[in-house]
């Protein structure tokens, strides 16, 4: 049985972008014995980071030792964590093109907010319950920055992406604390275990949530 317990003090923080794989590095970290976030009640914060209250972000991150997805998934946050827990770990999960990943979340969305599995609109987001009514719009108007004519601005969406993927590798440019995978490539699993410090339990990635 692995022992949580030695994990505690040394975070890691996977701050890709939704669809490049995030849920499959939280199954694998919790195998490699990570207690990891409720992502529930982290996506609740969304709300503190959409006016920049890094601080309830931080007060959250002591609660385990690893997170994903929103808010820390989100631009700017990874620099306020870096700075509360200078011991952690960051990794930023891609896909093999800026187009893969736009497709998946559009595949994604459709299946769970569109209508008959259409791309939804702005209103659909906004009467989508998840985690509470009009979240998605949220996140796809407030994050992205995504026009209420066309929540899925194909531009507006790749350039949020990219913007956030280059601004993450500016800011560890000169640091030691930061891996970019993408978890469909060969050796990307053990990468991860020898980044970590940790000995591998398997030899890829379970993709889950793949779309």
């Amino acid at each position: 049985m692995v022992n949580i317990l030695k994990n505690r003090g040394k975070k890691v923080f996977c701050i890709g972008r939704n669809k490049t794989g995030t849920t499959s590095i939280k199954v694998c970290l919790a195998e490699l014995g990570y207690k990891v976030g409720n992502q529930a009640k982290g996506e609740l914060l969304l709300e503190n980071y959409l006016v920049r209250d890094f601080n309830s972000i931080i007060k959250f991150s002591k609660s385990a030792d690893a997170f994903q997805d929103v808010p820390f998934s989100l631009p700017y946050t990874y620099m306020f964590l870096d700075q509360a827990f200078p011991s952690s770990k960051f990794i930023l999960t891609i896909r093999d093109s800026s187009e893969q990943w736009y497709d998946s979340l559009i595949n994604f969305h459709s299946k769970k907010f569109g209508k008959r599995k259409g791309k939804p609109t702005s209103e659909d987001l906004k009467r989508a319950m998840y985690r509470k009514k009009g979240y998605m719009w949220q996140v796809v108007n407030g994050v992205y920055g995504a026009p209420e004519c066309d929540p899925y601005h194909k531009d507006t969406l790749i350039r949020n992406y990219e913007r956030h993927n280059y601004t993450v590798r500016q800011y560890f440019k000169y640091k030691n604390n930061l891996l970019t995978i993408n978890i469909s490539d060969p050796g990307a699993y053990k990468k991860m275990c020898t980044f970590l410090d940790k000995p591998p339990v398997r030899e890829i990635f379970a993709w889950e949530n793949k779309t």
